[in-house]
């Protein structure tokens, strides 16, 4: 999902799993724009969301070989 500036990139293993996100801990403050399918509006701090480039790299690296690359910073929500 993304606001076109940032994007949370999640990693589920099935439907209902509170999955893994990508995130940026030295990231400050918020940002909204963010749309989700039902038409909702929602904010998210930025530290759980991570710049748009570094999403297409890790959406890229995660459907090539199905996992995070080695240098990502991500947490388990589960």
């Amino acid at each position: 999902m993304t606001n076109t500036e940032r994007a949370m990139v999640m990693l589920l293993e099935e439907e209902g799993d509170p999955g893994e996100h990508a995130v940026d801990p030295e990231a400050e403050g918020s940002s909204d724009g963010f749309l989700l399918c039902n038409g909702q509006h929602d904010e998210y701090p930025d530290e759980d969301t991570v710049p748009i480039g570094e999403a297409f790299r890790l959406v890229k690296h995660i459907v090539s070989t199905g996992s995070w690359p080695a240098d990502a910073c991500w947490v388990v929500d589960r």
